[in-house]
């Protein structure tokens, strides 16, 4: 049951986030994201872990990869802005309705992977970090990349979890997150096909 009330279009357009819109705005009460929301779909699942990511546009390219590729949930850690900021709804193309989220403190979303014996791989540069191309992605695996300008915080540095890396081969140092992610999520993928073939 909903209510449909007409307004101006004065009134409509302080509604309104751009210019050029439908016509129509909705009012929807916001699901539950929390960590113990989140369903495990099978003994193979998939996660995306993104910690203190800040910028929308990053965000919401990193759900509309992760959903495109068919990852189980993607679980935001410390994120930074709204879920339903109207840039993050916007390059996700959707998929922020369509995705299994979870948000939850980055030490919440460390109990849970270990709780569940989830391989956890972080995106981490150091000393002990292994290629992305020689790891199993097989069975329940997370995916963990960090901000833009900082990358992961200290406490992904724990014995369970193995650090990679992409190499880099030109004068660039890095790669933005969601491409980062992007190249992640679909190696695992890869390999979890390669498998069913």
């Amino acid at each position: 049951e909903y209510d449909i009330i007409e307004v101006n279009d004065p009134i409509y357009r302080k509604l309104a986030y751009r210019e050029n819109q439908e016509g129509l705005i909705a009012v929807f009460k916001e699901k539950s994201h929390g960590i113990a929301d989140l369903k495990m779909q099978t003994d193979s699942s998939l996660y995306l872990v993104v910690e203190s990511s800040e910028k929308p546009g990053n965000i919401g390219a990193m759900l509309r990869t992760a959903e495109a590729a068919g990852v189980d949930a993607v679980l935001l850690a410390d994120i930074k802005t709204d879920l339903y900021n109207p840039n993050i709804i916007r390059s996700s193309v959707g998929a922020a309705f369509s995705t299994q989220i979870c948000m939850a403190s980055t030490e919440e979303i460390i109990a849970f992977l270990i709780q569940k014996n989830i391989k956890t791989y972080c995106a981490y540069l150091g000393d002990e970090s292994q290629s992305y191309l020689s790891q199993d992605y097989q069975g329940n695996v997370a995916i963990i990349v960090g901000a833009e300008d900082d990358g992961l915080s200290i406490q992904w540095q724990h014995p369970n979890f193995q650090n990679i890396i992409i190499p880099m081969y030109g004068k660039i140092d890095s790669l933005n997150v969601s491409v980062s992610a992007g190249i992640l999520i679909f190696e695992a993928l890869r390999q979890r096909k390669a498998t069913l073939s």
